[in-house]
């Protein structure tokens, strides 16, 4: 429980503008304790951010936020925490990824469903042009796949490769186009 003081301590001294030796370093360590807690499922850290009003939407070099990070690891009381508190469940990674999308990959049911119920739109798409709706007919996630159907996924959307979740839920998988 000593990190909690730690963290509180640190949080404040960010809120209350006092200019420690190192901010840039204060800064990351906030952020490096921020995304462990997230990865960990550690709620009473995620609380001590939330009550500070630590920006829930900070991304770490890969563009990942704690709810992805939380989304991908399993963690689904901290996925409840941080949306409850408000932090973006439509915000994507660098390669435009949403939580959504990282739970459906490794199978996080329970969390996909509560992140299909958040007002992000159906067929959000990342960078590749992939929907969730594409993930879970890739990786066979049925219950999920019906869902987001339910909120308007469309099945025939085409990915750059020409993927659609129909053809992907019966097993097809195009080859990438070559541009020219």
């Amino acid at each position: 429980m000593n990190y909690l003081i730690t963290i509180a301590a640190l949080a404040m001294a960010q809120l209350a503008h006092a200019a420690p030796p190192e901010p840039a370093r204060l800064a990351e360590q906030l952020k490096g304790y921020y995304f462990d807690a997230a990865r960990r499922g550690d709620v009473a850290m995620l609380k001590e951010f939330t009550t500070a009003s630590y920006d829930l939407n900070t991304r770490d070099d890969k563009g990942y936020t704690a709810l992805i990070l939380a989304a991908y690891h399993g963690q689904g009381a901290a996925v409840d925490l941080l949306i409850g508190a408000g932090a973006d469940p439509c915000a994507g990674d660098k390669r435009g990824n949403t939580a959504l999308m990282g739970a459906i990959f490794k199978g996080e049911l329970r969390i996909a469903r509560r992140l299909a119920d958040t007002a992000c739109q159906a067929n959000q798409r990342n960078h590749a042009g992939q929907t969730a709706a594409m993930y879970a007919a890739l990786f066979q996630r049925s219950e999920i796949l019906q869902a987001l159907v339910e909120r308007g996924a469309d099945m025939n959307a085409a990915d750059g490769a020409g993927n659609t979740p129909a053809s992907l839920a019966r097993g097809e998988l195009s080859q990438a186009r070559r541009q020219p």
